[in-house]
Parts: structure tokens; C-alpha cells; sequence
């Protein structure tokens, strides 16, 4: 029988479907869903036999998989200790004689386990998977009673990961019951070629000695193999290989799975699994003249565009409701252009792997860490977890690098050891015996899993020790900073360098590549929540800018319970980063494009009106596709002029794309618009046929010489400060950006004073407009009660609130949430119109709000802009004004609040204006 419901008409269980799609047996039954459960604290109750079998129940209930401290459990209770869990169970597999074993996908963290009263086994470990025999003390006919103990002290010596978010306890990941005949392959590791050649290793297990067959059928039949053994009692380890004529090779833009199963038969049964391999090759190669190795897959260079992947759900917390959520988490990040993910200190769940297999996700897995110091206990438990994590996980094709540490955590000693970097002298307290240990798991890794790439630390303290990636973290803000920063780590990369490793070790020519980068953590008061645009445009520019660089992991994938960082919400909402209003149709994939024009240049400068600039441009290639061809650099430099796109200037020319790596362009002349502007230089890299490779842009800030301007046709226009009104009536009122936009928060108005040009300067005023840019106002709860900072030391890696409303830097950037308001404009107390602004948004566009900040890592509302409003005065009003050349102007918000923004604020560079034609 395959995966059955207890009893008929059963309510649907959670996460129905086979935990393991690499490695699937038809007959077995999924015991998710609905067990009886008790917690109790460590030390209470351990004279109670719950084991005996006498207790029929248990007083709560607990939904499996699910930890007891996550909502989806039905517990919810976040607190260490004991659980009992409980269920009783009819099944009998279809085969008779076959064996029966009781899986787990991972128990946190102490396991044992009875069946009818019989202890089962014990298990250590909160992440790898393992299974005990119960067949004979299996009932055939009648129920079963599993009984499970799960004890989780949160000990120092546990390889925890990062859990804080939301702790899993207890059982977290799939439960199910499997049959097997008397003779049964136990596991099998595939290695391919990229000659199509695959070999297999395949461990069986017999009760006795016997003549076997192993058949692997695969491709619909298309690739079929078979081999005869000779098998001895107890484990075999058997040795074959076959060849895949015209091999299609597995990428993350052609995910090519071989799917099909393994059958080996012998006298007492058959045994059937089903699994699947992917050929592929992950190495790395000298290219050309080049002193450094690039991370090459299937023998070609790679640029690896990724994301750390917390891997968290608010609800299931590290296990995820559905199968379904796990498929869109790789979809997500597929459609941002990324072609990696970073599993950010913990093993990822083996259907979420399958998915990344199946839809083309390039993983770099890391090892669950300890957060005591790296003692004997501790080395011993990480050391059988990281096997069984590598074992379980070796036929995934989307795995390409096993992380063995993060940032030195756990393997500190001393007073330091629970310190994030170090103590507060700097001592790093990284012993040189700690980092021998280190050295030989990384050498073990290597030699249980040559097929992929091998990180001993992802070091953030400059302390690797031996490594096939020379990776380094970073979190700075601010483009010079960022720039200088990635310069240093360039130029002091190269064989025989000392910097970024410990203990007297020099690099290799191991390739460069970060492995964290952001904005979050390089700010003063950090974890706020704020634009991500500006900095991660300026941010992979300059990563491009460097041939030496392989590719980078931004920190993350999704906002977390107290990090805001993320490309999406914690909910999977949107945020718009607003590159597509620089340059029509650019989003994040632009940024990620194999092929790419950098552009090396900071994301904005000042330039004077009229002024020509030179624009320095360089090709970044890690992609053969258009090589030997020429492709087309299209290029206009454009301004809004009061809602008008006016183009300066344009044009193309031809790029020779002949090779991998980073080259020099001849640089763009553009001459700037002969007003004050916001100008973009727009970039657009062109294939054949007109397809757009990738796009890019750059922007000035062109200002004139400070007079007022005058346009054809009579225009005067009358500038109004934004921080200049005569009288204001909000309940809150502040200013930002040195004073070039003002806020009011709820209903409220700003009241101006406005002079209109004498009878001398204009004879007759016949039209009046006014124009400005204004946004609605979400107030923070800092707004009201003032700034609170807090400490964001590792009590955040533990999942301490960020209390993110208080933060200074905060502003929320645009995302699928909107604030409205309405402002009401008022010419001496009448009405004359109205404008709905529909939100209160963040993001690259509020290029004056970036472009002014006066500090890098202390934000004040950074990319924070409005909307372009623009009133006509009727004439009745307007011929009032012409009479009297002077009245008040009232700007009135509804309770969704308004901010003003000036010339140097925002998105357009104005003041009020008052044109009069």
C-alpha cells in the first residue's frame, strides 16, 4: 500500500507528499498530522515510565511536523525541555515478510523512541535524518504504539544553527513508517562527467548471503544499466558506472534531472527506489594569464548572484507549511535573477533541495554551528551531524559548496566564545589547536565529498585557515566606503597573501567572492527598516568593477523577526526597488545579468547645467552566449521637467564582446540639460534582434546658478522654501534631509506666505499653477515618543526584537503596503483642488533624499519621496491674484499626514512653485 490515511474521511494531514523525492520507496505511510503531547521542563517527570505503554494518551495535541514552539504545532510554547509525543497506528506493508522501519526527517535534539513498549533506538542531533528497524515488534494486525522522546536543553555544546527567529523543538521534520524486502539498498551516491560518464556507489544490506541483480533504469528508459553481485550477510558496498550517450547537463538555466529508479532483486524480493541524478561538474580554473581561479560549473565560468536564505517561515518557523511554499521560495528567487542560495548555518530540508534540483538553484549548504566553546563534547556532535547532513544530501545537483563554520561562531574559547566577532578588546580568543581542528574538517570534507567546493569558515574576522573559496563578509554603507572596501580586499588578494587567514596560512589562488553583504548591519543603530534600492544598485557596480570577484550573497532573501533586509517581506509581500523609472523595463535581473555594463562611477553626482561629463564604463562578462559578437551600448541621458521626459541626448555604439571577464570601455561624453535636474544616464546592452541583454544607469544632480528660471512663453515661477511656512497645524510636525522636506503627521496644514512678481515684472497674471512634490506621512512610532536605540549585539542572532519603529534609521520602504492621504490645496482659505497621494514610498527614485544624506551610516528618511501634484487655479481666483500679488497658501492633509518635500529632497528638484504665466 502506498502513503494511506489512518482511517477513512481523516481530516487532510500537513505536508502529505513524500518527504523524500531523491530517495522514494510506494509502500509507506505518513505519520504527520495529529499526535498526543506532553512538555515538561528537563529534570521534571523523569521517574515517569511513559514508556511502558500503560499511558494511552497524552492531555495536549501537537500537530507533526511541526516544533512544539511554532505556531503551526498547535503549541506554541517557546520553551526548552522534554516532549512526549504519542500515536497509535494500523498498518502492515503490502509485501509479506517485508522489514519495516520508522523514519525521521530531524528531532531536536535528544531522540529515543519505543514501539509497543519496545525501545527502538536513540538519536543525537537536531538536523540529520535517521531511521530504526521495528519489524519485530511490529503488530501486522491490530495498532501500534510510537511513543517519542524529545529532549531539547538548548546546550551549549548542540550544533543549534541559527534557530532564534523561532526555536524548532522536538519533531520538525516528516515522520513516516517505510517497507523494505529482506535485501534493500540502504543508499547510492552518484558522480558524474560531463563525458556522461556516472558512477555509482551504492551501499545493500542482506540477511543473508545471496545472488543479487541491481537494475538502474532511468530517462524513461533511455539510460539503462545492470549489474550482477554477489552479496554477504550484513552491508555490501557495491562499485558500478554506465554511460549517458549525449548527456544534458544540469545548470540553473537548463535544471535537467535524469529521473528513475534503482531496482536490485534477489531471491527474498525486490527492492524499487526511485531517484534521479543531475550531471554536472563544480570546479574552479585559471583562465588566460590570470593568477586567481574563477568558480566555473560544467568547465565555464560562473557569476554567482545570491541571497542568504534564513530559510524561515512565520508560521511553521524552519518548517514549512506546504510543499508548495518550498517550490515558490526557489521560484522567488529565480525570478530576481539570482542563480544561488546561501542556507544560512543549518542543512536545508530535503524537499526544499529538490526543488532547487528540479528548478534550477545552485545551493551552498552550510553546516549547523554550536555556540559554546569548541570542546571535545561539542567537536563530537558537530562531527556525526555534518556526516549525516553529507550523506543525505550528496546526490543533490543544486548543491555546489559545503560551508563547514560561519564566522568563527563556536569556535571561540575564552570569555569570547558567545561573542558575535570577539570580546570587547578584539580578542578573538580562535586557538591555534581550534584551528587545527578546523583545517582537518575541512580536509575530511574534502575527502568524503571531492565532487564540490569546500569553505572552511565563511570568516567575517579575516581568519580562514584552508578553503576552496576565499570568501569574506562585509556590511558597509555608503558608496565611497563600500568601494574602498572592496578594493582593499582586491588588491590584498592574490598567492602567498597573509590577509583574510590566521596563524601565519597565506592564500592560494582560490577564488574571491563575498559571502554577506548588505546595508543593515553597516549602520549606526542597525536593523532598521529602510530602501535597499540605492545602496545594492551602487553595491554590485562595484562588485562587477573587479575581474578577480566570482560573485556575492546579500544578506537576504526575506525580512526575518528583526532583520529588514530582505528583496521580499517576511510574508512574501514585494518591495519595489524602482529601477524601472530610470531606465524602462530594468528590475533586479538587470543587476544580475551574466553580461553587464558597469558603470564606475558613484550612483549620483553634482554636475553643473550645461557641463559636459565623462562617464567611465567597463564590460563584465561570465557568460559565452554573445561571444564573438558585437553587441550594441544604447544610451540616453533624459530629465523630467514637471512630469515631461525630455531626452538631452542619445545614441548607440558597437561593443566587441569577445571573452570572459572585466575590460575597459571608452567612456560616454554626455553634456547635462542647461536647467536644474535630476538627469539619468540610461544604459542599455543590445543584442541582435534588438533583445536587451542588461541595463544599467547613473544619475546627476545638475543644478544651475541658483536664479530662478524663466521658460518661454512668459513664465515667471515664484520658489516657496518647503521649510518656510508661516504657520503649521499638525499634532506632530518635524523636518529631515537638513531641512529640505517637512512632515506633519495625521490631518493638519502648512501654511505659506507667497509674494506673486510686482506689475514691473509681469504686467498681467492670467494663469497660475502650483506644483510640488508631496507624499503621505506613515508615522513611526519614533515620531511620537523619540528615538530608542538598543544594542544589536547577538541577542539578535537569538532573535531579540528590534523595537524597529524606534530605530532612527527606519522608513519603510515601498512594498505592497500603501499609506494614503489626501492634501487639499487652499488659496486663502478656498479650496481650489485637490490631490490623492497614494503612499508614503522608499526606494532608489528618492535619489535627493540619497544624494543628501549628510552621513553614510546614520539615515535620515534615506530614499524617502513624493508625488509630482500640480494645481491649476481657476480664473475667478487666479484674476483675485492678479489684484492683489500676494495670499496664503494652505496645504491640508487628511489623516494620512503629508511631507513636503524641497530642491534638495525627494525626487524632483523643486521647492513649491507658484508659476504665473
Amino acid at each position: 500500500m502506498t502513503n494511506q490515511s489512518l482511517t477513512a474521511g481523516a481530516p487532510a494531514i500537513p505536508r502529505p507528499e513524500h518527504p523524500r523525492p531523491d530517495w522514494q520507496r510506494t509502500d509507506w505511510l505518513n505519520l504527520n498530522g495529529t499526535w498526543s503531547f506532553r512538555l515538561e521542563p528537563i529534570g521534571e517527570g523523569a521517574g515517569t515510565s511513559w514508556e511502558d505503554g500503560e499511558a494511552k494518551d497524552f492531555p495536549e495535541r501537537i500537530e507533526v511536523p511541526f516544533s512544539w514552539s511554532s505556531p503551526l504545532s498547535g503549541i506554541g510554547k517557546n520553551e526548552a525541555g522534554i516532549g512526549w509525543y504519542r500515536r497509535t497506528v494500523a498498518w502492515r506493508p503490502e509485501a509479506a515478510g517485508s522489514r519495516i522501519f520508522l523514519h525521521f526527517g530531524a528531532v531536536d535534539y535528544r531522540c529515543d523512541v519505543w514501539v509497543n513498549g519496545v525501545h527502538a533506538g536513540s538519536h543525537q542531533g537536531g538536523y540529520g535524518n535517521f531511521e530504526f528497524e521495528v519489524t519485530d515488534r511490529w503488530n501486522a494486525v491490530g495498532e501500534n504504539t510510537i511513543l517519542v522522546r524529545a529532549e531539547d536543553a538548548d546546550g551549549d555544546n548542540q550544533a543549534r544553527g541559527k534557530q532564534g527567529y523561532g526555536e524548532i523543538r522536538g519533531i520538525w521534520q516528516p515522520v513516516w513508517l517505510e517497507a523494505r524486502p529482506m535485501v534493500y539498498v540502504r543508499d547510492a551516491k552518484f558522480r558524474t562527467s560531463l563525458d556522461g560518464r556516472v558512477e555509482v556507489t551504492a551501499r545493500i544490506v542482506a540477511k543473508e548471503a545471496s545472488a543479487a541483480t541491481l537494475a538502474l533504469r532511468f530517462q524513461d528508459g533511455t539510460v539503462e544499466h545492470a549489474e550482477e553481485l554477489t552479496l554477504t550477510a550484513g552491508e555490501n558496498t557495491v562499485h558500478t558506472s554506465f554511460q549517458v550517450a549525449e548527456p544534458r547537463l544540469w545548470s540553473p538555466e537548463t535544471p535537467h534531472l535524469y529521473e528513475g529508479e534503482l531496482r536490485l532483486t534477489a531471491a527474498s524480493g525486490e527492492d524499487a527506489v526511485a531517484t534521479y541524478f543531475g550531471i554536472r561538474e563544480i570546479g574552479t580554473a585559471r583562465f588566460g594569464q590570470r593568477d586567481y581561479r574563477w568558480i566555473t560549473l560544467n568547465g565555464k565560468p560562473i557569476y554567482l548572484n545570491g541571497t542568504l536564505d534564513q530559510s524561515f517561515h512565520p508560521t511553521g518557523y524552519f518548517t514549512y507549511p506546504t510543499d508548495e511554499d518550498m517550490r515558490d521560495e526557489i521560484f522567488l528567487m529565480k525570478r530576481l535573477g539570482l542563480n544561488f542560495a546561501r542556507i544560512h548555518i543549518k542543512p536545508e530540508e530535503p524537499r526544499k533541495l529538490y526543488w532547487a534540483d528540479k528548478l534550477g538553484l545552485l545551493i551552498m549548504q552550510d553546516m549547523p554551528c554550536f555556540w559554546g566553546e569548541p570542546g571535545e563534547s561539542a567537536r563530537t556532535a558537530y562531527e556525526s551531524e555534518a556526516r549525516e547532513v553529507i550523506e543525505r544530501d550528496y546526490n543533490h545537483p543544486s548543491i555546489f559548496s559545503w560551508i563547514m563554520f560561519n564566522e568563527t561562531w563556536g569556535l571561540k574559547s575564552g570569555k569570547a566564545a558567545g561573542s558575535l566577532t570577539g570580546d570587547e578588546f578584539g580578542n578573538m580568543n580562535y586557538l591555534p589547536e581550534t584551528q587545527e581542528w578546523v583545517q582537518g574538517i575541512y580536509r575530511w570534507a574534502k575527502e568524503t565529498d571531492p565532487t564540490r567546493l569546500v569553505e572552511d569558515n565563511s570568516a567575517c574576522n579575516w581568519d580562514h585557515v584552508e578553503t576552496d573559496l576565499n570568501t569574506w563578509h562585509f556590511y558597509v554603507n555608503g558608496y565611497e566606503k563600500v568601494r574602498e572596501h572592496i578594493d582593499n580586499v582586491v588588491s590584498n588578494t592574490y598567492p602567498g597573501s597573509t590577509f583574510n587567514y590566521i596563524g601565519g596560512r597565506t592564500q592560494t589562488d582560490a577564488p574571491l567572492m563575498n559571502s554577506e553583504c548588505g546595508n543593515v548591519w553597516g549602520i549606526e543603530h542597525s536593523a532598521g527598516d529602510s530602501d535597499l534600492a540605492w545602496h545594492y544598485h551602487y553595491m554590485l557596480n562595484e562588485f562587477r568593477r573587479h575581474d578577480k570577484m566570482c560573485g556575492f550573497v546579500f544578506t537576504e532573501f526575506r525580512d526575518v523577526t528583526n532583520e529588514f533586509n530582505g528583496y521580499y517581506r517576511l510574508d512574501g509581500t514585494e518591495k519595489d526597488f524602482g529601477y524601472g523609472e530610470f531606465v524602462p523595463g530594468m528590475t533586479l535581473v538587470d543587476l544580475h545579468a551574466p553580461d553587464f555594463i558597469v558603470i564606475d562611477a558613484p550612483p549620483s553626482q553634482t554636475a553643473a547645467a550645461g557641463a559636459k561629463v565623462s562617464v567611465p564604463l567597463l564590460r563584465s562578462s561570465f557568460s559565452d552566449r554573445y561571444h564573438g559578437r558585437a553587441l550594441t551600448l544604447v544610451w540616453e541621458l533624459w530629465h523630467d521637467d514637471l512630469g515631461v521626459r525630455v531626452v538631452a541626448d542619445r545614441g548607440e555604439r558597437a561593443v566587441a564582446w569577445e571573452d570572459y571577464g572585466v575590460a575597459e570601455l571608452a567612456p560616454l561624453e554626455v553634456a547635462m540639460p542647461k536647467q536644474d535636474a535630476v538627469a539619468v544616464l540610461a544604459l542599455r546592452l543590445v543584442a541582435e534582434g534588438g533583445e536587451t541583454v542588461s541595463r544599467n544607469f547613473v544619475a546627476f544632480d545638475v543644478r544651475g546658478d541658483g536664479s530662478v528660471p524663466e521658460s518661454t512663453g512668459g513664465i515667471r515661477t515664484v520658489s516657496v522654501p518647503v521649510g518656510g511656512f508661516a504657520q503649521q497645524t499638525f499634532a506632530v510636525q518635524w523636518e529631515a534631509i537638513q531641512g529640505t522636506k517637512v512632515s506633519g503627521a495625521g490631518a493638519g496644514a502648512f501654511t505659506y506666505e507667497v509674494r506673486l512678481p510686482e506689475r514691473e515684472e509681469l504686467a498681467l497674471i492670467g494663469d497660475i499653477e502650483i506644483a510640488f512634490e508631496a507624499g503621505a506621512k506613515r508615522v513611526l512610532a519614533r515620531n511620537l515618543e523619540g528615538v530608542k536605540t538598543s544594542d544589536h549585539g547577538i541577542g539578535y542572532m537569538h532573535g531579540a526584537s528590534a523595537n524597529v519603529e524606534y530605530n532612527p534609521n527606519t522608513y519603510y520602504m515601498t512594498d505592497e503596503m500603501r499609506h494614503e492621504s489626501k492634501v487639499t490645496v487652499c488659496i486663502d482659505g478656498e479650496p481650489v483642488g485637490s490631490v490623492h497621494l497614494p503612499d508614503d514610498p522608499a526606494d532608489a527614485r528618492g535619489l535627493l533624499s540619497w544624494h543628501y544624506q549628510p552621513v553614510d551610516n546614520r539615515l535620515d528618511e534615506a530614499g524617502s519621496y513624493g508625488y509630482l501634484c500640480r494645481i491649476k487655479v481657476p480664473g475667478r481666483i487666479a484674476a483675485k491674484l492678479d489684484r492683489n500679488r500676494r495670499f496664503r497658501l494652505e496645504l491640508r492633509a487628511g489623516e494620512g499626514g503629508l511631507a513636503l518635500y524641497g530642491r534638495n529632497a525627494g525626487r524632483y528638484p523643486l521647492d513649491i512653485q507658484v508659476r504665473c504665466r
